[in-house]
């Protein structure tokens, strides 16, 4: 696969990830409980969990960022863009891992919005450690 099409790949995914952070924080910051699919009350649970904030700003309000980060480090030209998404990605992709460990042993129930920011995190990590591994080119059309 190309260095562009994984770029676009990514980009789509990180796009993705910014929707599903930025509900969750507008949820956060608009004291709404989220929307769970077939009535589950595991979203609000975790979201009103001790666990839902680091030094006192919300995890969806990190995941935004951590989103908007690594998609304009998708956009920025060079290897320094490429290793800064990856980086980004494999981190992201790490502390979700450790917020899905907290869901699952800690606070017994799983949020959906969560497993999907976790997926895309993953299919992200993914992406960006491969397109890192690709040969860097010179092609004007990126």
């Amino acid at each position: 696969m190309s260095d562009r099409r994984l770029r676009v790949a990514a980009l789509l995914t990180a796009v993705l990830g910014v929707g599903v952070a930025g509900y969750l924080t507008y949820v956060h910051y608009a004291g709404l409980q989220p929307f769970c699919a077939g009535g589950s009350h595991g979203c609000e649970r975790v979201q009103s969990s001790s666990y839902a904030s680091l030094g006192g700003i919300p995890v969806a309000v990190l995941g935004l960022a951590c989103y908007l980060a690594i998609a304009a480090a998708l956009v920025a030209p060079g290897e320094g863009a490429r290793l800064a998404a990856a980086a980004l990605a494999v981190s992201g992709f790490g502390f979700s891992a450790y917020l899905t460990y907290l869901e699952l042993f800690v606070i017994d129930v799983i949020c959906q919005w969560c497993v999907v920011s976790a997926v895309l995190l993953t299919v992200l990590a993914a992406l960006a450690v491969w397109r890192l591994l690709l040969p860097l080119t010179d092609d004007v059309s990126r």
